[in-house]
């Protein structure tokens, strides 16, 4: 270990910390809506800074360059095609949650079904919370700490022993934070993390190129767009990791369960201070996300020009941070790597606490539970299922198909059924509860024997397509044989101001043909004759962010008259 990165890493980390504690002093942790959603007073980029750390943790980054490192950047897809669900999350998902005023997504699910659904999903949340989740966000910290480190090194231990005592610590810290402070801590501490993240993640293709270019950052680009052109290639082929008809298909849907339905990142959004802060926070999350390609995959091609001899894809990452990052940023990279893994494990263990305490345990243990009782019945969980996922975490390392594809393939065991169910949910108010039961369970076996048991050559994306496509038929003929005796309403629960952002469509078109430029400019190293695209493209989104700049400029200039004119016409 060297001086100068513990030294850093500790000033960064303890500055985090001393800043949240500063802002959460005088703040609501102990009441149910202080403690779970951060008193619904998040705005937008708070939201956003949140939303971007919890999914910007180190199963991305270690997950997602091992993948570059082997396969190039069409693996890109998995971040840039979430522009369209954060689209779906503005526009459909929010204002469907926000209007019932819930707090958990089961907690829809149960108005819209049954409490039977309700309970199913609440126990395939927690369990994949626990088995899943949170153990790969600790083994992947694990990893790139003992690397950047030489934790194994420095005490004399074997790597097995080092991932065991990072994953405990890193739990230790993740418990501290989530279980003590709750929703708000969480998310002041992203915001700071956020920015460091962002300052950090740019760094390392940075450093990387000028690396490659032997300190010259201009050759080091000239060596990336001719040496192993193919690399930066953003559309997958067949044997890709992720083909694009299947970026197109199941991971649309992949991705509408991990921005719309999945209770760690959807609460963060439930937490708005309103519709319109909710809908600015998924559309500029959807923005920032462009930015991932230049922090999660360009990393794994920068690794693949600088190392040809790794014993796994997944030490990538922390191979390129040590070998490109002077020594002081190496320690304050870390400390953000901290920030990053504390956020992501600290809002899926607030989750799975708001899950249990507000879900099985107010609904089967105890119903007359006061709200305080919940708070604490929620902590003591949370630290049971932190154990859990320290106890489960080393053991990842078995994992076959590298930890990115790994982790995706076990979620897709109950993410595309429970996507499907809010969906037909949403649209369909005549479906009763037992067509969500029979989806669920349907698109969970189904999906099982496809996958593991029959073993066909088809891609899990494409499974989890059709898996969707006949689980919306499933539920559709139940429907119509045993319908609902009254078609489900939403009615307001005057939970937030529902007003919604005069500018989020529009918006969102700009998000899209943002996408659409991101994809197409890195497709013309396939060979694929497109520029008239990637102009148009970014022609469009150009004219959008212009006109919600002006939109933005008369809305000020306007307010305090629009204001002195409402006041004087109040009674």
């Amino acid at each position: 270990m060297n001086i100068q990165q513990i030294v850093s890493f500790i000033a960064f980390t303890l500055l985090v910390a001393l800043i949240t504690w500063w802002k959460l002093r005088k703040a609501d942790t102990a009441s149910q809506q202080g403690y779970f959603l951060a008193g619904r007073s998040l705005k937008a980029p708070v939201i956003a800074a949140s939303l971007m750390l919890t999914n910007l943790s180190t199963e991305q980054l270690v997950g997602l360059t091992g993948q570059a490192y082997r396969s190039g950047m069409s693996v890109m897809a998995w971040e840039v095609i979430s522009a369209i669900p954060l689209i779906f999350l503005a526009l459909i998902f929010l204002p469907r949650y926000l209007q019932r005023g819930i707090a958990t997504i089961p907690d829809f699910i149960e108005e819209r079904y049954d409490k039977t659904t309700r309970i199913i999903i609440d126990c395939c949340f927690l369990i994949a919370t626990g088995i899943c989740f949170l153990p790969i966000i600790l083994y992947s910290g694990a990893l790139a700490f003992n690397s950047m480190f030489h934790v194994a090194e420095a005490f004399g231990i074997s790597q097995n022993a080092a991932i065991w005592a990072m994953s405990a610590v890193l739990g230790i810290c993740g418990i501290l934070y989530a279980v003590v402070g709750g929703m708000r801590a969480i998310a002041i501490a992203d915001v700071i993390n956020g920015i460091g993240l962002v300052i950090g993640g740019l760094m390392v293709p940075l450093f990387g190129l000028m690396a490659m270019g032997g300190g010259s950052l201009s050759a080091g680009l000239h060596k990336l767009t001719t040496d192993h052109s193919q690399m930066l290639n953003s559309v997958g082929g067949s044997h890709d990791p992720v083909p694009i008809g299947a970026a197109l298909t199941g991971l649309i849907l992949v991705n509408t369960f991990y921005w719309c339905t999945n209770q760690g990142i959807v609460q963060r959004t439930l937490a708005s201070k309103s519709l319109a802060e909710g809908q600015k926070g998924a559309l500029l999350t959807a923005v920032l996300k462009m930015l991932d390609p230049l922090i999660l995959v360009l990393p794994g091609v920068i690794a693949f020009h600088l190392f040809q001899d790794l014993p796994k894809a997944d030490m990538a990452y922390p191979a390129l941070v040590n070998k490109v990052m002077p020594l002081p940023l190496i320690g304050f990279f870390s400390a953000v790597l901290f920030g990053a893994i504390i956020s992501a494990f600290c809002g899926f263990l607030n989750s799975a606490s708001t899950l249990f305490s507000m879900g099985i345990y107010r609904r089967i243990i105890n119903e007359q539970a006061r709200p305080e009782q919940l708070v604490s019945v929620g902590r003591r969980f949370g630290f049971i299922v932190a154990i859990v996922s320290v106890l489960v975490a080393p053991w990842i390392a078995n994992a076959p198909e590298g930890l990115y594809t790994w982790m995706k393939q076990l979620n897709g065991i109950y993410n595309v059924p429970l996507v499907t169910i809010v969906i037909m949910g949403f649209f369909f108010p005549r479906i009763p509860a037992v067509a969500a039961k029979a989806a669920m369970l349907f698109g969970i076996f189904s999906y099982i024997t496809l996958k593991y048991l029959v073993h066909f050559e088809l891609h899990f994306l494409y499974v989890l397509a059709c898996t969707f496509c006949i689980n919306v038929v499933l539920m559709l003929v139940i429907g119509a044989l045993w319908p609902r005796a009254t078609p489900f309403k939403f009615h307001d629960a005057f939970a937030v101001d529902m007003k919604p952002w005069r500018n989020a469509k529009i918006a969102s078109v700009g998000v899209l043909f943002a996408m659409i430029g991101v994809y197409s400019g890195l497709a013309q190293f396939g060979g694929y004759h497109v520029k008239w695209l990637t102009v148009l493209s970014y022609g469009i989104t150009v004219a959008v962010v212009l006109y919600l700049l002006f939109s933005g400029w008369q809305a000020r200039r306007a307010g305090p008259d629009v204001f002195a004119k409402e006041i004087k016409e109040k009674p």
